[in-house]
């Protein structure tokens, strides 16, 4: 983890003062995990920065004084990312995206874009942001939800039913619809903690009356994919990608009764470049086209 980084969730703890809400609810991270940081930051400042019971956290006198040299710092190098990218060759954009784009929108956003170059950077899960949170991408093609943090944009450009990932030789898989209830004691693939409510999301926690048996953690739809194949588990996926991840040794089915997915198209609401306002509009105008 980088200094800036470390800079950066003192920040969001001390806004909260509780490391349970700024892990759960803005950094998208475990509160161990979180803690941890905290006090690799304290080791290497030599202070403590927090005072903390079973019940209140508050800042020490270092802490308050760290806060406000925090903020300018993060701050400053947020506005340094920007200029940077400002002043990169214009007409290269970076896509983030964690599973297959596919649906035809790559050739045409192309083809859109004669005279830009767009390259494209597979985000594992364990990265909620889908690569904007670290300024690695321009504009992310991501499944809701992303964090809710005020800090992006995004529109919605396709809706898909979830279907379920099974290997060929599941009893389910000769079954043409399947129920949430008929996998309620099935071991599910699930994305890293730290991927946040994308995590909840894509093991249909909203819809159980009991949590989800987690059979395995996977950082890739690729890896998730073989999980599946090789039996261990099964796997919610978007309709799309069932048939954009089709091979032999799994079968896909769809869940009857879940609420849809839907992949967006998610910029930083900070980053105001025309040249990101006109890939996000080539993006919609090619996926409502498709």
């Amino acid at each position: 983890m980088t200094s800036i980084e470390a800079l950066r969730r003192f920040v969001v703890v001390a806004e909260e003062l509780s490391f349970t809400r700024a892990a759960a609810d803005r950094l998208f991270i475990s509160q161990p995990s979180l803690s941890r940081q905290i006090r690799q930051l304290e080791l290497s400042l030599r202070a403590r920065l927090f005072e903390r019971d079973h019940r209140t956290v508050t800042l020490t006198a270092a802490g308050a004084a760290l806060l406000p040299e925090a903020r300018r710092i993060v701050e400053q190098w947020e506005s340094a990312q920007r200029a940077v990218a400002a002043a990169r060759e214009d007409r290269t954009l970076v896509v983030g995206f964690q599973t297959r784009i596919g649906r035809g929108l790559v050739p045409s956003i192309s083809s859109a874009l004669p005279c830009w170059e767009l390259r494209f950077r597979q985000v594992p899960w364990h990265d909620p942001t889908v690569g904007l949170g670290d300024g690695q991408v321009d504009v992310a093609v991501a499944w809701l939800p992303v964090p809710d943090t005020g800090e992006y944009e995004w529109t919605v450009v396709s809706t898909e039913e979830r279907w379920v990932a099974l290997s060929a030789s599941h009893p389910l898989a000769t079954r043409p619809e399947v129920t949430l209830s008929d996998l309620t004691e099935e071991p599910f693939v699930a994305m890293p903690a730290s991927a946040g409510p994308m995590r909840d999301f894509w093991l249909a926690g909203d819809q159980r009356s009991k949590p989800a048996v987690v059979g395995a953690e996977a950082e890739t739809a690729e890896e998730a994919f073989e999980l599946v194949a090789s039996g261990r588990a099964v796997v919610l996926v978007s309709a799309g990608n069932a048939e954009l991840y089709r091979r032999d040794d799994v079968v896909s089915r769809p869940v009857a009764g879940l609420p849809p997915s839907r992949l967006a198209i998610v910029w930083r609401r900070s980053d105001r470049r025309p040249a990101v306002r006109t890939l996000v509009e080539v993006f919609v105008t090619c996926m409502c086209a498709v």
